[in-house]
Formats: structure tokens, sequence, C-alpha cells
């Protein structure tokens, strides 16, 4: 247990509150490089955006893991706009979750909440592409015409990191291309890369996934 309780402080907060990176997933047969392997076309960016665009909501299997190789695995339920829930698996008691706004990390085993501005976070390019990955994104050079790799930093907030966001080309997927990873870089340099599977689309979800009971009044996890 104290293995995984330290291992959760601070890659928990590395991978979804802090700067995001390159992100390879396990047993793809591509690479992304700052040099060409495959020409990157402009148009591939406008592609990335309208396939996150696309999404209404969805749900996916998520397995996070950092630097040194520990993963921990959960659920992920998007919302747009703006709302995200990571739910850890049984275990890890933490919980992050983004009402459209902010975004919290709620810590179950001391009873603290952390909150910051969702444009503050890396995974603003997540939750409001058109904003992010417009403006900041930038084209990362793949293997094979079927991914797509987009980098998106703010030079002015250097503070705020990196992140890469990898689709993969899925005919069944909003948009023709499916999210399937991103890896966090914060200021730290803490790196964590989150791998999606069984994504599912457009099924209702309510606004109350992305509330919580503060464990700071309760003590209790919902």
């Amino acid at each position: 247990m104290m293995i995984l309780t330290t291992f959760c402080k601070a890659p928990l907060r590395a991978a979804i509150v802090g700067a995001l990176s390159l992100a390879v997933p396990a047993g793809a047969a591509f690479t992304l490089a700052a040099t060409p392997a495959v020409a990157a076309s402009p148009d591939k960016l406008d592609t990335a955006v309208s396939a996150l665009r696309a999404i209404s909501t969805m749900t996916a299997d998520f397995v996070q893991t950092d630097a040194k190789g520990q993963s921990l695995s959960g659920k992920m339920t998007l919302k747009r706009p703006g709302k995200i829930r990571f739910e850890y698996a049984k275990g890890t008691d933490m919980l992050i979750v983004s009402n459209g706004s902010s975004l919290y990390l709620i810590d179950y085993a001391v009873n603290q909440v952390q909150r910051w501005p969702i444009k503050s976070s890396p995974l603003g390019a997540l939750l409001d592409p058109s904003r992010d990955v417009k403006k900041y994104g930038k084209l990362m050079s793949t293997s094979t015409n079927d991914v797509i790799g987009v980098e998106v930093r703010d030079p002015k907030h250097p503070e705020y990191g990196v992140i890469t966001l990898v689709f993969s080309r899925n005919a069944s997927a909003p948009g023709g291309y499916e999210l399937v990873s991103w890896v966090a870089l914060d200021s730290q340099n803490n790196r964590t890369t989150v791998r999606l599977k069984n994504q599912r689309y457009g099924a209702s979800v309510s606004d109350s996934t992305f509330k919580f009971k503060d464990p700071r009044r309760s003590g209790r996890r919902p």
C-alpha cells in the first residue's frame, strides 16, 4: 500500500493537471518524430480538431503509466464542452473531475481537494479543442498516414507544459479518427502516458457524473 500511495501522489498530478507530451500506444506500428517519416499534411490538424469536436460524449478504459513503468487503470468519461472524469480502479483513493470550468483532484486518502482553471491545464486541449489545438497545435510527423500526432503548447505559458494527442484512423469514430493516447510532461519533467481502449461514443451522460462529494466535509468517497 505504501508503494501505491507514493506512486499516486506525483504521477496523478503530472498526468492530469501537469503538462503532456509525446504519446505512443503500446504495440502500435508507428512512430512520432521531429523530422518527417511521412510528410505531415497541414489539413491533418483540421482533421484532428474535427475528430475532437465531433465527440459529444465518450467513455473509455484507460491505463496511466509513469516514467518508472508503474501503472494505474480506470474509466474515463468525457462530455463536451469541458467535462471529464477519471475514475480510478478500487484501491486508488483519488478522483479527477472537471465540471466545465475547473479541474479538481480529490485525494480521499488525506481528505484534500485541489483545483485548477481548465485553461491552466494541458487537458484544455482535449476539453476545448477549438481554443487550444487550433491556436497552439503543431503536427508531428508519423510513420503512417493512418495516425495523426498533434503537439499542443502555449509558448507564453511554459508552466502549462506540453500535450501531444495521438489519433488513429477509425471509420466508426466521430470524425473518422479516434483519440488513442496522450502523454504528460509537466514543468517538473514528470512524464506520464495515458492510453485509451474500448472507446464508446454518444451515450447519454448525466451532468451529475462530474460532481463529487467534498471529503473535507464528509470524509467519505462517493
